[in-house]
């Protein structure tokens, strides 16, 4: 197999935020002054430079610009980046171009700006329709500004946009978590992340946590809005991922086929699989003091062969469509007699079925998918 005929995705990482949410244990940090934009996105540039040779001879199909909140830059920010990565790498000509922005007025003004810059899809963070719920997770919009960015992101004709919500919210009812959840798709998102709230070490929630719904409740919860997204035209094509007919992310379809993808940015990971079969690993610097001094580059390893299968199949059983076989041998380049006893152990416990081409996840697979990937651990 040559390496060109792997999809190779771009991630950029944008580390800074407004304020830090409580449940957030992504790489962001609080704005104290405003930080120099345009050096940064120079180093951007420079970081990426480093890594093309990485990318062999490939197109770029997917860029997603997340964070931190993305939209804090300015439009003639993401314009120069865009720009600059035109310049130094070849970019597909439908590229999917996603950003992650805010839904506060400010962010959502610059939307037609950043469209303008090429983005031409919007991931945009809602969390929740509920002013009381939005102000105990720290964020920074409101619920009419909630609804007026999901209208715009739908007035303007975008190749798509996507909504972020979560479920199982501090105190949160049955019918609160239906009513947001309804309101989210009102907006018609061709997109919609739906996700139950979790509490992570290192984060303020995981320090002082918030009374959060039973799991009896969060069950209900799941269950009956699932049925509200479907009925709605939405299917599940990843744990926490819905979409109508057509409109999945590609950028994230990529990560769990176990794609490549470059990584740029503050603490960004790449996985660059070369034509000699080794599949490189790198992280960048997490701290923007640190990055912005020019040293980007934290780590670069090589995925050990032994580590592959549990890799490959941790990323793409978390999509729900069948795994074609021969996607195993082509992105691990293992053969299957590695992994053919934990195969039959699976379909014997139910896990997963099969037929020629393919693996199946089955419903018992879904609920019990850390007991099927622990049989690749070995």
């Amino acid at each position: 197999m040559h390496n060109h005929l792997l999809p190779l995705s771009l991630y950029v990482h944008i580390p800074w935020c407004v304020q830090k949410c409580p449940y957030c244990d992504f790489n962001s940090h609080k704005l104290k002054s405003r930080p120099d934009y345009d050096a940064y996105i120079d180093h951007l540039l420079k970081d990426l430079q480093q890594d093309i040779a990485l990318a062999g001879d490939r197109q770029i199909s997917t860029i997603f610009i997340g964070g931190g909140t993305p939209s804090i830059l300015e439009p003639n920010f993401i314009d120069k980046l865009i720009k600059g990565i035109r310049q130094r790498i070849s970019v597909a000509a439908d590229a999917e171009i996603t950003m992650e922005a805010n839904p506060n007025t400010v962010d959502a003004l610059r939307f037609a700006g950043y469209q303008q810059a090429g983005v031409n899809r919007f991931s945009i963070g809602i969390q929740s329709f509920s002013d009381q719920k939005l102000h105990s997770l720290g964020r920074v919009h409101n619920t009419q500004e909630a609804k007026q960015a999901g209208q715009l992101a739908n007035s303007l004709h975008l190749r798509s946009f996507n909504l972020d919500l979560m479920h199982g919210l501090p105190n949160q009812s049955l019918t609160e978590a239906l009513f947001d959840l309804q309101q989210a798709i009102d907006l018609a998102p061709p997109h919609l992340s739906w996700y139950q709230l979790t509490i992570e070490p290192n984060t303020l929630f995981g320090s002082k946590p918030p009374i959060l719904p039973d799991d009896d409740l969060l069950w209900e919860i799941y269950q009956q809005g699932h049925q509200l997204l479907v009925n709605a035209g939405y299917q599940q094509y990843e744990t926490s991922a819905y979409a109508k007919v057509g409109y999945q992310c590609q950028h994230n379809l990529n990560y769990w086929r176990f794609g490549d993808y470059l990584g740029i940015g503050c603490g960004a990971h790449g996985k660059l699989t070369q034509a000699n079969g080794e599949i490189i690993r790198t992280v960048k610097t997490r701290h923007p003091q640190g990055y912005m001094s020019g040293r980007y580059q934290e780590k670069r390893y090589n995925v050990p062969l032994a580590d592959r299968p549990f890799e490959f199949f941790m990323n793409r059983f978390r999509l729900f469509e069948p795994t074609p076989k021969t996607e195993f041998t082509a992105r691990t380049f293992l053969p299957f007699t590695s992994i053919e006893n934990q195969i039959q152990q699976a379909m014997e416990q139910g896990y997963l079925s099969e037929d020629n081409d393919s693996w199946i996840l089955t419903e018992r697979g879904k609920l019990f998918l850390n007991e099927l990937l622990a049989l690749f651990l070995e």
